[in-house]
């Protein structure tokens, strides 16, 4: 060991042993110094309520009253969606089509591959424009439905001249708003019509209900709350659709303590159980309802509800439940108390004694993804990209981007959160088999661009993806190391082998060892022209490996024995191409393109080492990424991916740079989200992904140093509670 090594490794353990004197984090002063506090309309960050089931996006009155002003699409495109959604795990729509309903079986296409002719989901005879409106009428229709919903929209309005009307942004001054974190509520004051108006919202963390408190003097002067109805959309980011008011059907009746909206859309519908004890409501319109105030005040609740889970007297038998509202007051009440148990429960990263000027900002970014993820990410199936923001792929999710959403919740110590959305692979499992026996393999091959009913989109991309396939054993390994038990291990041994087993099929016995398609795409999804020849992408050939370890050893706690297929299948994976000393990205010309994904680096720093991969050539494959890649072609999650790369090869002082690299799709937001695109405004699995890196890089992984914080340098005081070891 030469002299600056053992200068490194005494600063490695007095950082160290200056931590472990250090009392628990304070972890409400470290949430609270990251609470959103806005002044002036930012069209790109609108702040959200929600309890990863259902969440309302909010403007600057706490409600959203102009929604044109937060718009999303590109700049002259139309029509145009807005940021401020009110949205659900539970609310989707499809419009009746014309004529016979649309078959998958007719965009199947016919490919050769080692196995012989095997039919895969595609789109207009191959058609490279996912955004192509030129596809035929059934392909569109599958494509665009079933969508998510947009519930309804809430704002405020004025009444003058005998009509009531939305204010207008400009009509709003002295604006200050505060999304308080450790309350999970909404308070927004500012100046309208010569009154100052106080508004306070929050969500409850169990129900689909939002509460909204109004104090102003407007409000016996006519400011009151309207609620308008939309039909839904089948547009690629917009979820409401107010053109069609014949299409659809509100209903309207008076119920103790309220009133109860029945919403009809075709054949789909919900309800919404308006609670309001002092106050009255006008059917303004035939989709529109405005709430005013009786006696000075306006606290209000809205429930909405999937149809069949409420009951039309507002009244239950028995104890509460789901369907029961708990009003007003019992939603203020309910956000503060969950918020805190969450913010003190699972882990925490404290940075802000740092002298690094990056450390604070990447602590903010570190928290406000815990909130954002927990709103947005914590369902009930997987989420869409944007969350429950905003529509993006119609509102549909797509399971490679899972583990990007959700794996962070297991590394964080909250694995409930994550184990939310896992029982959905066991809806869906019938057909994920189904597709796996018609293409002549076993076991359960899983979809990639989905609504709830697990069905794929045609598409030149999505059913060649291979590399949300593994994602259900690594995301189950996620959660027995967060909580281990025999109960968890039964609870999901079934989708583990049924992943396992088509796994298994795919890859090919070949002279070099088990090799992976055609047909296929890699993670880098940019050759799908190519996807009749693709083989052997570098990371999917390191995740086919690993991931049919994991399986063996579920199998052995649980005291089986592993399917020896697994075994043999993953100690024979074809090692990936290395061309001029770096990791290609598949085994066929052109070998690697610089841009969008550089998924090869995921084979070691998502994945932790294997026997494929060479830590002196990926250290390699890293600084040559870095150094040349067209990173405005990147997306969100890639600087996570270097990130881990670069801690996993005990470079911690390039796996900050990485992380923080400053590019266009690397920006968080005053709000927190991590933007893309005028159309991808809200982009998730960025945060999630920074989430997961930040766990690796603070906890370690296994067999990784054992000094305090691996992933950051030893001049960071990095302080850290909680979080899991990954693998």
């Amino acid at each position: 060991m030469n002299k600056e090594q053992v200068n490194s490794e005494k600063v490695n353990k007095d950082k160290r042993a200056r931590n472990l004197r250090r009392p628990p984090i304070d972890r409400k002063l470290l949430v609270s110094r990251h609470n959103v506090r806005q002044n002036s309309l930012d069209p790109a960050s609108p702040v959200t309520v929600g309890n990863g089931e259902f969440a309302f996006t909010m403007d600057l009155t706490g409600l959203q009253s102009f929604p044109a002003s937060y718009p999303v699409g590109e700049p002259g495109q139309e029509p145009a969606g807005t940021l401020l959604g009110t949205q659900s795990s539970w609310g989707w729509h499809s419009i009746p089509p014309a004529g016979a309903a649309p078959d998958l079986k007719d965009s199947l296409v016919e490919y050769p591959s080692p196995r012989g002719p095997v039919k895969y989901v595609d789109l207009n005879g191959g058609s490279q424009d996912q955004h192509s409106e030129a596809t035929g009428a059934a392909e569109a229709w599958l494509r665009g439905n079933p969508h998510r919903l947009d519930l309804g929209r809430i704002g405020l309005s004025l009444h003058e001249g005998g009509s009531s009307r939305p204010p207008h942004a400009a009509e709003i001054s002295g604006p200050e708003q505060c999304l308080d974190l450790w309350t999970g509520m909404v308070d927004s004051r500012f100046n309208l019509a010569g009154e100052t108006v106080a508004v306070r919202t929050a969500c409850h963390p169990d129900r689909d209900e939002l509460a909204i408190s109004v104090s102003s003097p407007l409000l016996s002067r006519g400011l009151g709350i309207t609620v308008s109805f939309p039909y839904g959309s089948a547009q690629w980011h917009d979820a409401a659709d107010f053109t069609r008011p014949q299409a659809h059907r509100t209903q309207v009746e008076t119920v103790p303590g309220g009133w109860l909206v029945r919403r009809s859309l075709d054949k789909d519908g919900y309800v919404l159980r308006i609670t309001c004890a002092a106050a009255e409501l006008d059917v303004t319109d035939e989709h529109e309802l405005r709430l005013r105030s009786t006696d000075g005040t306006l606290d209000a609740s809205f429930l909405f509800l999937p149809v069949g889970e409420f009951l039309s007297t507002g009244e239950t038998a028995g104890k509460p439940d789901d369907s029961t509202p708990a009003g007003a007051a019992g939603v203020l009440a309910a956000s503060p108390a969950w918020w805190e148990r969450f913010w003190c429960s699972g882990a925490a990263v404290q940075l802000a004694e740092t002298p690094d000027p990056r450390a604070l900002e990447l602590e903010r970014r570190i928290v406000l993804s815990q909130y954002l993820t927990a709103v947005n990410c914590a369902g009930s199936t997987p989420p869409q990209e944007t969350g429950l923001v905003c529509n993006s792929w119609r509102g549909r999710f797509h399971l490679e981007m899972h583990w990007w959403h959700g794996a962070h919740f297991a590394l964080w110590n909250r694995p409930e959160l994550l184990e939310r959305s896992m029982g959905w692979y066991s809806e869906i499992r019938d057909t994920a088999v189904e597709t796996a026996r018609s293409q002549g393999l076993s076991g359960a091959r899983w979809p990639k661009q989905v609504a709830p009913d697990g069905r794929e989109s045609p598409s030149t991309i999505g059913p060649f993806l291979i590399w949300q396939q593994p994602h259900p054993i690594y995301l189950a390994e996620l959660l027995y190391r967060a909580a281990p038990s025999r109960a968890l291990l039964e609870k999901y041994a079934e989708i583990i082998t049924d992943t396992a087993n088509f796994m298994a099929g795919f890859a090919l016995p070949a002279d070099g060892g088990y090799t992976l398609g055609p047909p296929l795409i890699p993670a880098q999804e940019s050759y799908a022209s190519l996807r009749a020849r693709v083989s052997n992408p570098t990371f999917e050939l390191a995740y086919w490996q690993w991931a049919l370890q994991t399986a063996s050893r579920w199998m052995q706690r649980m005291g089986r024995e592993p399917d020896p297929r697994w075994t043999e299948v993953a100690a024979g994976m074809t090692a990936p191409l290395i061309r001029e000393g770096v990791y290609a990205a598949m085994d066929v010309e052109p070998f690697t393109l610089r841009e969008d994904h550089p998924s090869m680096l995921c084979a070691l720093g998502f994945l932790p080492q294997t026997e494929l991969i060479d830590p002196e050539v990926m250290r390699a494959t890293l600084h040559d990424v870095l150094d040349d890649w067209d990173w405005k072609s990147t997306w969100g999650w890639d600087y996570a991916v270097a990130a881990m790369t670069a801690a996993r090869l005990s470079e911690p002082e390039t796996a900050v740079e990485a992380l923080l690299r400053p590019e266009a799709k690397n920006t968080h937001l005053t709000n927190g989200h991590n933007r893309q695109t005028p159309a991808l405004p809200v982009y998730l699995p960025g945060n999630g992904g920074l989430l997961s890196a930040v766990a690796l890089m603070a906890a370690g992984w296994d067999n990784g140093p054992r000094t305090h914080a691996p992933g950051f340098p030893p001049s960071w005081t990095v302080q850290w509670e909680g979080l899991v070891r990954a693998p």
